[in-house]
């Protein structure tokens, strides 16, 4: 999965005030101009023709009409980390495979991916918040 990534995505920088709903996002959309872990996330997600919606983590983690909570994280799926089980704040990550999340932190200021473990060694990521699973396709129409 990794491998179908485009080179420029690598190359995104973290930047905390571009974030899904930010006037600095509205104006300019995509990565180019870097991202926060929620946008880089949903742009991952687009990749492969997965529609999420544009929340922030305590909104992704309350909503029921565009994601589902699941128990346990198969590719594509949004994984939120945080120091507690609250959701507001949360990092989000991307699930691409086994023991793997593809993320962008200010720590590292890069795509970058960590296992589980890698994670849960950092205070402030050190609780699984939960997993989401995107449950509309670009391709799908809405329901009326």
């Amino acid at each position: 999965m990794l491998e179908k990534l485009p080179d420029a995505l690598w190359a995104t920088q973290y930047v905390g005030d571009r974030f899904p709903g930010s006037p600095l996002v509205a104006d300019r959309p995509g990565l180019a101009d870097g991202a926060n872990c929620q946008l880089f996330a949903y742009e991952v997600l687009r990749l492969f023709e997965l529609d999420p919606p544009d929340l922030r983590s305590s909104e992704l983690w309350a909503d029921a009409e565009f994601t589902e909570r699941v128990a346990v994280a198969c590719p594509l799926d949004l994984v939120l980390f945080n120091a507690t089980q609250d959701a507001w704040g949360a990092h989000v990550g991307v699930c691409v495979g086994d023991d793997q999340i593809l993320h962008l932190c200010a720590e590292v200021g890069h795509p970058v991916v960590w296992s589980w473990q890698e994670f849960a060694e950092r205070k402030r990521y050190r609780t699984v918040v939960g997993i989401k699973r995107v449950v509309r396709r670009v391709d799908e129409c809405p329901q009326p």
